[in-house]
């Protein structure tokens, strides 16, 4: 953190957004009438769930980045219809919130066995293989919060942890019209500001930086060259940023932009491209009417022997 806050430009990185108010905030983000991400994906999935089941069989579904697992109901009720026993494997940061989507799974689905996991995604991977057959949710475009470095990173680690003939199901959000993207991210009501500054008041709860979060403005706009959101906190005065377990103190100067996420949007056919360099076949592509949305079904190759290549 103390890195990032003292590079030029400054940056904080998204996954400390996620603590369990910073949860409980997305999860409200998902609900406004702006953010169209959330409705459209799950509209999708009620529609195709049984097809992605078809196509899969029995798998062991594990999810990362789960949240309240609203939109996977979709798919554990399409799992559950098909077989006697289904295990699902919700990973997220946020103890809390998996604590309260495994009551709520355990009445919706008494079949469904679930198996949370509190922790990073990379700390995950090597789960993987121990639930194989398997496929992997990757929903909500969260894909678009990595730049490129960490997107490569990603799918090799995927790519690596996965057994040959596992599945990935990946959310992506496709570009379109720019207003959608500046409406999204600035709702009307303020959650996703409140979401932003909650970052800030997070640093404060955890390592004492006493920040005046009432000077941090939550900033979110589209860049058409690089097709991402850029969102940030821009601080409206001076402030003395204390870091109480390092002893240390960053000077942030007024009108300073921290950078704390982007989200990055999608082409289709570039995705299904990029996929591949890691060992990913196609399967199946679903859309919304309007396109708006994307969930690619990706089935892990073998990998070819030396002698093969």
């Amino acid at each position: 953190m103390a890195l990032g806050l003292s590079d030029t430009p400054p940056w904080l990185h998204s996954r400390f957004l996620y603590d369990d108010i910073g949860s409980r905030l997305f999860e409200e983000i998902c609900e406004q009438p702006e953010y169209y991400l959330t409705r459209t994906e799950a509209g999708i999935l009620e529609q195709c769930a049984s097809r992605i089941r078809e196509a899969t069989g029995p798998v062991t579904l594990i999810e990362l980045g789960s949240g309240n697992s609203g939109k996977t109901d979709y798919l554990l009720a399409a799992y559950a219809a098909a077989e006697p026993s289904v295990r699902y494997v919700p990973i997220d940061v946020s103890e809390g919130i998996l604590n309260q989507a495994k009551d709520a799974i355990s009445v919706r689905h008494p079949t469904v066995t679930v198996t949370g996991v509190a922790d990073t995604y990379e700390r995950a991977f090597p789960l993987f293989k121990e639930f194989s057959p398997a496929m992997v949710l990757f929903l909500g475009s969260s894909i678009g919060n990595f730049d490129q470095r960490e997107s490569d990173v990603f799918w090799q680690g995927v790519s690596d942890a996965l057994c040959p003939r596992d599945f990935v199901l990946l959310g992506v959000d496709l570009v379109k019209e720019e207003s959608l993207f500046n409406a999204a991210y600035n709702d009307a009501a303020g959650v996703t500001a409140r979401f932003t500054k909650n970052l800030f008041a997070r640093i404060n709860r955890e390592l004492g930086a006493g920040i005046d979060v009432d000077a941090v403005e939550h900033v979110a706009q589209y860049n058409s060259e690089w097709q991402r959101v850029e969102i940030y906190a821009r601080f409206l005065s001076r402030q003395d940023v204390y870091l109480e377990p390092l002893d240390r103190t960053i000077a942030v100067p007024k009108h300073t932009m921290v950078m704390t996420e982007i989200s990055r949007k999608y082409d289709l056919e570039k995705m299904k491209e990029y996929v591949r360099c890691f060992d990913f076949a196609v399967k199946e592509v679903f859309t919304d009417e309007r396109q708006w949305f994307g969930l690619l079904l990706l089935q892990r190759l073998p990998r070819k022997s030396a002698d093969q290549r």
